[in-house]
């Protein structure tokens, strides 16, 4: 039986996907001047975002997640809770298991989303993309999440308790190198 359930937040919690990559795809255009196609902005979802602008061959990646920020706040019209979400936080919360996160967000994005605000009293621990030297897809956020779980609890956190909820490959192979069970959040009919 499951005591954590975890949960990414980006195309799992809430519907980012056209937010993130519009202001990706106009961000890439317009400090590149590169076309960039849904499924190539795509592939970054999940990859904390200080990293996409280096990895795009991008060399101030400070300015690139800057740009890159402000066009995602000018998308956020885009972005919408995923019906459901909030009551299977809710279900979970009343059967009184700790609910967690592991994102590639960083705590401020985290913090101060307005579709998340409302969420963020269900969960017991969140893990940001600072919280951790590596991120996704390596287990170390999940294993740190464990971490704090344990310290929390005063209790060992074995994997077999957790239950990681997510929507990318990333999600996937973080939880299942830190020897965690895995569910897809599938939204689509």
């Amino acid at each position: 039986m499951y005591k954590h359930f975890i949960f990414d937040i980006d195309g799992t919690l809430i519907d980012t996907e056209m937010t993130l990559v519009r202001s990706l795809q106009k961000t890439v255009k317009d400090l590149m001047d590169k076309d960039m196609s849904h499924e190539e902005a795509y592939y970054y979802f999940g990859v904390p975002s200080i990293k996409v602008g280096g990895l795009l061959g991008y060399q101030d990646e400070r300015h690139f997640l800057e740009y890159w920020e402000n066009e995602f706040m000018n998308h956020m019209h885009l972005m919408q809770v995923f019906e459901g979400a909030e009551s299977i936080l809710a279900a979970a919360k009343a059967a009184g298991c700790k609910i967690g996160c592991v994102t590639s967000r960083n705590r401020l994005e985290f913090e101060r989303d307005p579709f998340l605000q409302p969420m963020l009293h269900y969960f017991d621990i969140a893990i940001c993309a600072e919280d951790t030297t590596l991120h996704k897809p390596n287990p170390e956020p999940m294993l740190e999440y464990m971490r704090r779980a344990a310290e929390a609890t005063g209790e060992p956190v074995d994997a077999s308790e957790c239950l990681f909820l997510g929507d990318t490959e990333h999600d996937y192979r973080c939880g299942h190198g830190a020897g965690c069970a895995f569910a897809l959040a599938d939204w689509r009919n």
